[in-house]
């Protein structure tokens, strides 16, 4: 009996090492972000706020914006930069003609992490403000880092977001003209502000109405030039299409053009995703199609 005692007081006893071992590495990795993240801000001369909850991420306002105050019910719409804090190393930046966008609320989910100190940040911003979020290794990728982002072990992130006091009409705009601008595009722009290059107007004579339907050979692109559907012998009605075919109603059969449509005229804030979950178009992404109509039935 005494053997078993021994025996059971030794597995705990262990036990009781392990754990203790675990906790005192846990606190050891806080440590050492901590005081790697408060000697950057000193060598930096940076003032940021720490959480005052205590996870132990930092925050600054490097811009506070105009307006009132975003709250939690508010939409907001920013682009991000996330880097590594010590070596600049960019990880991932908002793409050139999009922009992300949320409820305040919602905005901490972010490339696959919590992010608790969005939502800090953004409620003491803003429109058009800016911040800077810092997050210790272990509130971002952990020890096992991120390789779809390229992000290594233990590493403390630098977040800046950036907000926007436009409405996603103008900032649709904005990517479509910087990508006109890149592209050295000649275009028309349409009252309802999609943007067109017609090649041909085609000589049908069918008028083409909401319920008309159509057949077509058409590319899908993202303004990045992805290629994300691409077909012949399409089929539909404007009625049943994105609001910014509706163009396709000035012309005939035969008709030849290109638009470039804003987001908030094709899948808006929602995208598309495809059978397996991934996205085929982002959120508030614009889009640029070749279309050639080759039936009109009414």
């Amino acid at each position: 009996m005494f053997k078993k005692v021994s025996s059971y007081t030794f597995v705990l006893l262990g036990l009781f090492i392990v754990v203790s071992s675990c906790k005192k590495e846990y606190e050891s990795v806080q440590s050492i972000d901590d005081n790697k993240i408060i000697e950057y801000l000193s060598k930096n001369n940076i003032s940021a706020t720490k959480d005052p909850k205590g996870t132990g991420f930092y925050y600054q306002i490097t811009t506070p914006g105009s307006g009132e105050l975003y709250k939690n019910t508010d939409s907001v719409r920013y682009s991000v930069v996330v880097k590594s804090l010590l070596s600049g190393t960019v990880y991932y930046t908002t793409p050139t003609y999009y922009n992300l966008g949320n409820f305040v609320g919602y905005t901490n989910a972010l490339l696959g992490i919590n992010v608790k100190g969005m939502l800090t940040a953004l409620t003491e911003l803003r429109p058009g403000g800016s911040a800077r979020i810092i997050l210790p290794s272990y509130l971002g990728y952990g020890k096992n880092g991120y390789d779809v982002l390229k992000v290594p072990s233990n590493e403390i992130l630098d977040v800046s977001v950036t907000t926007y006091a436009e409405s996603q009409a103008r900032l649709d705009d904005k990517h479509i003209t910087d990508f006109l601008i890149a592209n050295k595009l000649t275009t028309t722009k349409d009252i309802s502000g999609v943007y067109y290059i017609l090649t041909d107007p085609g000589i049908g004579t069918e008028p083409i109405k909401d319920n008309t339907v159509l057949t077509f050979n058409y590319t899908g692109r993202l303004l990045e030039g992805t290629v994300f559907e691409t077909g012949t012998d399409g089929t539909g009605t404007l009625a049943g299409l994105i609001k910014g075919w509706r163009l396709l109603a000035n012309y005939k059969q035969g008709a030849k053009i290109r638009l470039i449509i804003p987001s908030v005229l094709a899948y808006g804030a929602v995208g598309t995703r495809d059978g397996n979950g991934n996205t085929l178009i982002p959120a508030h992404g614009s889009l640029d199609f070749d279309i050639e109509i080759t039936k009109v039935e009414n």
